[in-house]
């Protein structure tokens, strides 16, 4: 993940400096840290606890303990299958190479590299949702080139480039549950008419705002309508008519950006040689100095109809342009729909989309343009435990010709610019948001920020090495609602540190670097954790092994440690069957080197591969999966 870069400049408040008044006294900060910041330190400083749910669910199984072994582990009476791994056929392609030698073309209709967001969209089969028989829409969010070809990044070459962009985007598969009892497996349907793979080179249609201005015409695209491809997709959202959201998130990476980036290329992260993909040398589209528009054509929501297959996904640009982490739908109480979106860097913002209309299970068409019209905000969090969604809408908060936007499109396509201008609050690394099914608190996971220094003196924890959980209510309990009540579900950490201020306040089994987040129809809250490779290296984590996947009440408190990946992955996308008897999670870059891509000609140079070959040690490459958790007992997983 790139969590170490920070693009945002501006003198907008940090969350950091929420907790604690500026004025407050050395001493009264560093108790409250050993003490745990959760609700009760947020009442001793007169912020309001929020209201805890009613009717949580119990959380029946035994926790495992942490892991460093090279598997995957779930507790007694669990199994963990093995579904869809990198280069698995997504329908009727061809079969995986042990050594990657499959070339772009085959690649296109195989599974593409990390797996990452991912939802399970039943069939409607003798009119009930089926729990046997459904789609698995799954994010590919991007590529170690060292593992994608046979002999890694050396002789970097147009065909290599075809075959990293096919790796790409994101795979529909049909999936079914076969046999008897406990005997019974989840496959693939080969070949399926729903199956397909959406790729960094498919047509894909944009939408909104944003569609047609200037900034988004190319060369190519003289209109600013259509554009090939989606990258970096993360996690995701469902909308309540039955598609697809994915969110490009790491955009800026693919880029080769000029000598001397302008303000807005630097303020999204544009910069020479991107994250090291070498794209450009063989695409001009990804050279910013040969097409200064096309970066502006990635960073959005792509809406994907996995019903069906011949309909181009669409870019919706209302939703607006940044590192996309998520984008995760409700209702309001009259019927419109609200998208939280998360961006996905260091001392970036929360954001919350608001239709116009409304909702309409019996018009299907009027629901497809839900997403295009309606009001973008962004969130301010108050020292009080109070908050407020800014709108950036053009005429609004100084958002004008006068501030430099022209128009709603330049809002849009300049969102984190906007965002500055209004005095969003400063987060430490947006990731997933959930919102319970019953109460409809919405949670929010803060990964780390590390690059924190300049709140030190205002803030319990100057580095965020292990982030923390949030969590608010929108006022009248109406997601519509222009303001809020905040509080911290969780602080987290390793109570052993020696350092008070690194162990946090976890009721249960300890964690850090929480990202993926999600909520089961129970209640129940599923916390992802993606440690980076040098953190899990470093004295910080030592002692809390392998990334892991967790399970929470939010009423207690109380979290219990689920399921541990092998060495070098991240525990990310979760789904379930509607009976709730199959949970569907992604296991990403196994065996990841830490910082860096793998290296053929030097396998063991600091990586885990050949060690690691997950998920089949076959003498093959370690690959991102999707697993499948099930009870023995054909039982409620997680009860």
């Amino acid at each position: 993940m790139d969590d170490d870069r920070v693009s945002n400049s501006s003198a907008n408040r940090h969350f950091a400096q929420l907790f604690v008044a500026p004025s407050a006294p050395v001493a009264m900060r560093r108790q409250l840290l050993q003490a745990g910041l959760g609700s009760a330190a947020l009442s001793f400083l007169g912020l309001p606890a929020l209201a805890a749910s009613s009717g949580q669910p119990a959380i029946g199984f035994t926790p495992i303990s942490v892991a460093n072994d090279d598997v995957v582990r779930v507790p007694d009476g669990c199994t963990a299958q093995l579904l869809y791994a990198w280069g698995d056929p997504a329908s009727a392609g061809p079969a995986f190479l042990a050594d990657a030698g499959n070339s772009a073309a085959e690649q296109a209709e195989q599974a593409g590299m990390h797996h990452d967001g991912m939802h399970f969209f039943p069939f409607v089969e003798n009119g009930r949702p089926s729990s046997t028989h459904g789609l698995l829409c799954i994010n590919h969010e991007y590529t170690d080139d060292g593992l994608l070809h046979p002999d890694g990044m050396a002789a970097w070459s147009h065909a290599k480039t075809l075959k990293s962009q096919n790796a790409h985007g994101v795979s529909v598969i049909e999936v079914e549950l076969g046999g008897n009892g406990m005997d019974s497996r989840w496959r693939l349907v080969r070949p399926s008419s729903y199956a397909r793979r959406i790729t960094a080179r498919t047509p894909l249609r944009i939408v909104g705002p944003a569609a047609g201005a200037a900034a988004m015409r190319t060369r190519e695209d003289r209109r600013g309508e259509v554009v090939f491809g989606t990258v970096a997709n993360c996690a995701m959202g469902v909308t309540p008519w039955g598609t697809y959201l994915s969110c490009e998130e790491n955009f800026n990476g693919y880029f080769n950006g000029l000598a001397q980036p302008t303000a807005d290329q630097r303020r999204y992260g544009i910069h020479p040689g991107g994250a090291g993909f070498r794209w450009h040398e063989h695409d001009s589209r990804f050279d910013v100095a040969s097409e200064p528009n096309e970066v502006n054509r990635f960073g959005w929501v792509v809406e994907i109809d996995p019903w069906r297959p011949a309909q181009a996904p669409v870019k919706r640009t209302a939703l607006g342009r940044f590192k996309h982490e998520c984008a995760t739908v409700t209702l309001a109480g009259d019927g419109r729909v609200v998208v939280y979106l998360t961006d996905d860097e260091a001392f970036e913002y929360l954001y919350k989309f608001v239709s116009r209309d409304r909702f309409d299970a019996a018009r299907p068409a009027h629901n497809a343009g839900l997403l295009d019209v309606g009001t973008l905000h962004v969130g301010r969090f108050d020292a009080d435990g109070r908050g407020r969604w800014l709108a950036l809408r053009h005429g609004d908060n100084g958002l004008g010709v006068n501030s430099g936007f022209a128009d709603q499109a330049e809002i849009l396509i300049r969102t984190r610019q906007a965002a500055d201008l209004v005095g969003a609050t400063k987060m430490d690394r947006p990731e997933w948001i959930a919102v319970h099914p019953h109460s409809g608190e919405v949670y929010c996971t803060l990964t780390n920020n590390r690059q924190r220094r300049s709140a030190a003196a205002a803030n319990p924890r100057p580095e965020n090495v292990f982030g923390h959980i949030i969590r608010w209510r929108e006022d009248g309990a109406d997601a519509a609602a222009g303001s809020f009540a905040w509080d911290v579900f969780v602080l987290c950490g390793d109570p052993q540190h020696a350092d008070p201020g690194k162990r946090g306040n976890i009721r249960g089994d300890a964690f850090g670097s929480p990202d993926g987040l999600w909520f089961d129809r129970q209640g129940r809250l599923w916390i992802l954790t993606d440690v980076s490779g040098n953190a899990l290296n470093g004295q910080d984590y030592q002692r809390l092994g392998n990334n892991q996947m967790l399970v929470g009440d939010v009423v207690s408190g109380k979290i219990r440690r689920f399921l541990t990946g092998p060495k070098g992955c991240e525990i990310t996308g979760i789904s379930q069957a509607p009976d709730a008897r199959s949970l569907f999670v992604n296991i990403q870059h196994p065996g990841e080197v830490a910082g860096g891509r793998s290296n053929p000609a030097a396998p063991l140079a600091g990586s885990g591969w050949p060690a690691n070959q997950f998920p089949e040690a076959t003498g093959g490459r370690p690959r991102s999966a999707t697993l499948v958790i099930r009870r023995r007992d054909g039982g409620i997983v997680g009860s």
